[in-house]
């Protein structure tokens, strides 16, 4: 079955912008995946001057934001290693009875990358930090820093948010017919992110394709 990839700009984030950054580009593409009665609602980001869509479904968000928890806490955990974010939506078909699997089987038909580089940056804002006794000159003060920065980063944001626009309008013909479940939100999907253990990310991805069960909205 044909999958189709979409590796997405790598941005550079602090930790406290993780949470934002992360449900402004997923519930992006979970919108566009979206089926059936939608409730659109409209969220402004509170770090970026940046607007964006969720489908309205209280359950989704909160699977997203566990998923989310679970990545900043494995961030906390290696601090200097970039991180990466898959979505992968994906159909349900039965599998031969003959198989050594089980009878049910994901067949993956897209999948998005979302890349981070969470920055270490020091806590220059604090009281007792060394900076506080070197005179900075006003051109080069860490408040200008930090605004430049934020800009460049919202700036990027953007660039994803239309590279989303530009592959979902443009990538048509591997999306599968539209289930007949009732109460489905969005095609079945689920986010793997990077694992606990100290095994590398793409063996982590390959485990998850090697699972199976009965279709959930994330897993």
């Amino acid at each position: 079955m044909n999958c189709e990839v979409c590796q997405l700009k790598e941005l550079e984030v602090e930790h406290f912008e993780i949470r934002e950054v992360l449900r402004c580009i997923l519930h992006t593409v979970v919108f566009h995946r979206a089926l059936g009665l939608v409730r659109p609602k409209d969220i402004d980001l509170e770090l970026f001057e940046i607007t964006y869509v969720q489908c309205g479904d209280a359950e989704l968000e909160k699977k997203i934001d566990e998923k989310i928890e679970q990545f900043i806490g494995w961030v906390e955990k290696h601090p200097n290693k970039k991180s990466q974010i898959c979505l992968s939506f994906y159909e349900v078909k039965n599998r031969q009875p003959s198989s050594w699997f089980s009878k049910v089987e994901r067949l993956y038909w897209e999948q998005w990358y979302i890349n981070l580089n969470v920055a270490q940056h020091t806590k220059a804002h604090s009281s007792k930090s060394h900076h506080s006794k070197v005179v900075v000159d006003p051109g080069e003060s860490a408040a200008d820093e930090r605004t430049a920065r934020r800009a460049a980063l919202e700036a990027s944001l953007r660039e994803v948010l239309f590279q989303i626009i530009k592959f979902v309008n443009e990538k048509k013909d591997h999306v599968p017919p539209i289930p007949t479940l009732e109460g489905v939100v969005c095609f079945p999907c689920e986010i793997t992110i990077p694992s606990s253990s100290d095994s590398a990310f793409g063996m982590e991805i390959i485990k998850r394709m090697l699972q199976s069960g009965h279709p959930t909205m994330l897993s």
